[in-house]
């Protein structure tokens, strides 16, 4: 006998409802929300939309997938400055979702919105005719005028990187059983994990609106995000490669596999910050940074001319094929 689920109505209700801010939604009893900022502040919106065996595999579970689809957009706001607000959840459900699945995937929401203090403003619920699909679009606050965007980075900043570098795409390749054989099964899990749940770094979001005159997470590669700054800036990034910052379990796969780095420069899924500080700032960047136990690494600096310079002393870039990820 097949599963009895819930409808459409009686679905929201009953799983999202509970989630739902009363005084910008009203406990979804409506079909929109109502939203004004505090006094003094300013909205950031961003988007983030993630397909089942693209974005994530289909059989990871179920609360793992709610949260990372809530942390890669909070990823986009501690790159901005902003203290989470709320968001919008659309979600399409494949043909064999199931109440227990559905529990679970609500149970993360529900840990993660407590965890970063962040509500449910409304959003849509349809079926998916093909596979599991989430659209979030999430809201935060930034003091009204302060604009931590890519095309502020000035000649002469300091370019700095958050945590570690190629985690997530080496822990897909773990995922996938693609890594060395030899690779201890430490390291292993410790890259899985980095690929199936990510760390928005939003406790630096001070750190950004004292010191950083751009910033942006990276997402889909170092180089390639470095380069989208580039752009934006009409500036050079100069990256020094040997100074990228790494935890012990990419440097394991690396005196196993060095070729391996290109992925790692380029492969995406960080969700780590690249900022630019003002050089007069450093100091005291480095010192708040120290104070709330967030890693950060000099990786580089902005300088003149256009797109990316790139250094090695130790052959890394020997055969660097792989700038980032990109769908199409």
């Amino acid at each position: 006998m097949s599963e009895k689920r819930r409808g459409e109505t009686d679905l929201i209700a009953h799983y999202f409802a509970p989630l739902a801010s009363q005084d910008a939604s009203f406990g979804l009893s409506d079909d929109a929300a109502f939203l004004s900022p505090p006094q003094g502040y300013d909205l950031v919106v961003t988007k983030d939309l993630l397909v089942a065996d693209i974005h994530f595999f289909a059989n990871d579970p179920a609360g793992r997938i709610a949260q990372k689809a809530l942390r890669v957009n909070l990823s986009d706001l501690a790159a901005k400055g902003a203290k989470p607000y709320g968001y919008l959840l659309g979600l399409g459900l494949p043909q064999d979702w199931s109440e227990s699945w559905l529990k679970d995937f609500v149970d993360g929401l529900k840990e993660d919105q407590a965890r970063y203090d962040f509500a449910l403003f409304g959003g849509d619920t349809v079926k998916s005719p093909d596979r599991l699909t989430l659209s979030v679009t999430a809201f935060g606050l930034v003091p009204k005028g302060c604009q931590i965007i890519r095309r502020n980075a000035q000649v002469g900043d300091c370019l700095y990187m958050s945590g570690t570098l190629g985690d997530a795409a080496l822990g897909l390749l773990a995922r996938l059983g693609t890594l060395p054989a030899n690779l201890d099964e430490r390291h292993k899990n410790y890259l899985m994990e980095r690929y199936l749940l990510p760390l928005p770094r939003l406790e630096m979001r001070q750190c950004l609106l004292d010191h950083a005159h751009a910033g942006m997470d990276i997402s889909d590669g170092l180089l390639g995000d470095a380069q989208k700054m580039a752009l934006a800036s009409e500036t050079c990034l100069h990256i020094d490669v040997d100074a990228v910052s790494l935890s012990d379990a990419a440097r394991a796969v690396l005196r196993l596999e060095p070729s391996l780095m290109s992925l790692i420069l380029g492969g995406g899924d960080d969700y780590e910050l690249l900022m630019a500080i003002a050089p007069d700032k450093e100091e005291a960047f480095l010192k708040q940074a120290q104070g709330l136990d967030q890693k950060v690494t000099k990786i580089g600096a902005i300088e003149q001319g256009a797109g990316l310079d790139l250094s090695s002393s130790q052959g890394w870039l020997d055969g660097q094929d792989m700038l980032s990820f990109e769908h199409f």
